[in-house]
């Protein structure tokens, strides 16, 4: 991106005066008055213009802007960005700031005017909400500067262009994780439910006693003891959490501005924050019509950076979703029983059905839960009364479509899987809940 290289511009003042001039000079002309009355107004302006322009131009400087940007956006969040303006002239000017923002805003007004004094300093803030994730190019904040005087306006292109990469939002993040935290103080006193099953994380191996369980016993440390061995097993405290998410064509539906695949994500990073809170590896499987991003379930600290940086990169295809193919892939990658959280979409319990035999695969190995959306904008249709012909079709056709949604719900149920049916707006939270009623009950 190169500086602009006119930096002159005329001012409206300063074409309202010639304006001015030239009709007294016509009106003097016209009437046979004397003309040197307009003539030393016309003069008078062009002394005065370049008087400020040797002015403006005498110092190289002039003003220039710091731009402070954040290292990473939030997708659908606001972001707040500031600009340090000094003025490096020994008096008062009056500067006008166009920000040339990213493409993706579609803005191209964004102006800001300040009256700075001499050599002062001053901070502009302001704040913008990306909508899509990507890399976002912010251009040269273009400064116009004129004197009290205002006949014309030097441009400077200061702070030199950036890009910023918009990631999934994680701006809450922090209140999802107190979220988790107060469940976590809540669940300290609670009793321990018996679990059924053998647990396999081991702890070491001991000399047997009465009352350990025989099929604990390891012969190889026995032999090599000579007396009675057996393996040591605690309570299993970390399970495994795999987010999975469908990158179809119906998750690039819009709803209040973001997609559904936006949404998914989003209730994706605040669900993995809170999971490593809760000391579980969480983990990440992509998919559409082909296999996608398969992130392996892990708990240490750099696992929430990694599930970052996988979903800034995600993106729709516009093709039919193959659970087939899905199942494949679990099954591949997936070893160990764990949670596996379905975010895709529904639009009939046609379309649901041919998934069906998939996910009941997947739910005899795994505790399943399949997360989808409701259409919001049908819902309220639904609910609005009707007085004429058209509002009755509309409002029994939205209808159609809300029953459906249910009749999904209890499909899923039927067949052993959990079902989330949840607006767009209140996916994270809804997906968090659910997830901690799942702990707090240990049906992990």
């Amino acid at each position: 991106m190169e500086k602009p290289g006119f930096n002159v511009f005329f001012t409206r003042r300063f074409y309202i005066s010639g304006a001015i001039s030239i009709v007294l000079f016509i009106i003097f002309w016209l009437l046979n008055w004397n003309p040197e009355i307009p003539k030393i107004l016309i003069a008078s302006l062009g002394l005065l213009t370049i008087g400020e322009l040797a002015v403006l131009f005498r110092n190289k400087k002039g003003v220039d802007a710091v731009r402070l940007l954040p290292e990473r956006f939030s997708n659908g969040d606001f972001n707040h960005i500031s600009l340090l303006l000094t003025n490096h002239f020994p008096f008062f000017t009056r500067v006008t700031i166009i920000e040339e923002l990213p493409e993706q805003f579609e803005i191209r007004n964004n102006r800001f005017s300040v009256n700075m004094g001499p050599l002062e300093k001053k901070t502009l803030r302001y704040a913008i909400k990306p909508l899509e994730r990507g890399e976002y190019l912010f251009g040269f904040a273009q400064l116009y500067i004129q004197t009290r005087l205002g006949l014309v306006n030097r441009r400077i292109a200061s702070a030199e262009p950036e890009n910023v990469k918009v990631y999934p939002s994680f701006i809450q993040l922090r209140k999802y994780a107190l979220l988790a935290q107060s469940a976590q103080q809540a669940e300290a006193g609670n009793r321990q439910l018996r679990k059924i099953g053998h647990s396999l994380e081991f702890e070491q191996i001991k000399e047997y006693v009465a009352g350990d369980d025989v099929r604990s016993v390891n012969w190889k440390a026995t032999a090599r003891k000579g007396g009675l061995m057996v393996n040591h097993y605690i309570d299993e405290r970390s399970q495994q959490v795999y987010v999975i998410i469908d990158k179809g064509r119906l998750m690039k539906m819009p709803f209040n501005e973001l997609t559904l695949l936006d949404y998914a994500i989003n209730a994706t990073l605040v669900l993995c924050n809170v999971c490593l809170h809760r000391q579980d590896k969480f983990g990440l499987i992509t998919f559409s019509h082909k296999p996608g991003t398969v992130l392996p379930a892990q708990r240490n600290a750099t696992q929430l950076n990694h599930v970052l940086e996988a979903l800034y990169k995600q993106e729709t295809d516009f093709l039919e979703s193959d659970f087939e193919k899905l199942y494949l892939q679990v099954r591949t990658y997936v070893k160990h029983r764990s949670l596996l959280m379905i975010f895709t979409q529904f639009e009939s319990i046609g379309g649901m059905k041919r998934q069906l035999p998939y996910l009941k695969q997947l739910s005899k190995h795994h505790l399943l839960m399949v997360v989808f959306f409701e259409n919001t904008e049908l819902g309220e249709i639904a609910r609005q009364p009707v007085n004429d012909l058209e509002g009755i079709y509309n409002k029994t056709i939205a209808e159609k479509f809300v029953y459906e949604k249910n009749m999904i719900v209890k499909e899923l149920q039927q067949n052993g899987i959990l079902a989330v049916l949840s607006a767009p707006e209140k996916l994270t939270i809804q997906t968090v809940n659910k997830y901690l009623e799942l702990k707090s009950k240990q049906a992990i």
